[in-house]
C-alpha cells in the first residue's frame, strides 16, 4: 500500500498547479512515506531467511535501493537535459510505483524451509 500511496501522491502533484502550498503538502506526504517501507522490508527478510542472514541479505536490499536511487537522480537530470521536463521520470515514477506494488503481492511471508529455522 506504501507504493500506490506514493504514486497517488506523486500523481496528484504533478497534476495539480505547482504552488508553494502544493509543493509542502507534497514534500509532507512523501516524506512520511518515503523511509516506511525500510522496517517492512527488514522485517520481511528476517522473517522468511531469519535473523543468521539479516546483515548480509539487508544489506544487499540496501544496496540495491542505494542504486535504484542514484539511477533515478542520475535519469531524472538526463531526461530534464534531454526534454527540458521532468514529466517523463514523474510518470516513470508512478509507474515504477504500481509495478512494486503488484511485484510485492505474490511474496510469501513463510520462513524458507530449512534456513530460517534454527539459525537464529
Amino acid at each position: 500500500m506504501i507504493y500506490i500511496f506514493r504514486s497517488i501522491v506523486i500523481l496528484f502533484f504533478i497534476v495539480l498547479p505547482v504552488t508553494p502550498v502544493t509543493v509542502v503538502i507534497f514534500a509532507a506526504l512523501m516524506g512520511l512515506v518515503w523511509l516506511g517501507t525500510v522496517p517492512l522490508t527488514s522485517g520481511l527478510v528476517a522473517q522468511i531467511f531469519g535473523i543468521r542472514f539479516m546483515g548480509m541479505l539487508y544489506g544487499v536490499v540496501f544496496l540495491s535501493h542505494q542504486l535504484g536511487s542514484f539511477t533515478g537522480v542520475w535519469l531524472g537530470g538526463r531526461i530534464f537535459d534531454a526534454t527540458g521536463s521532468y514529466d517523463a521520470i514523474w510518470w516513470g515514477a508512478i509507474a515504477l510505483g504500481l509495478v512494486s506494488a503488484l511485484l510485492h503481492l505474490p511474496i510469501a511471508d513463510r520462513p524458507v524451509e530449512g534456513l530460517a529455522e534454527g539459525a537464529d
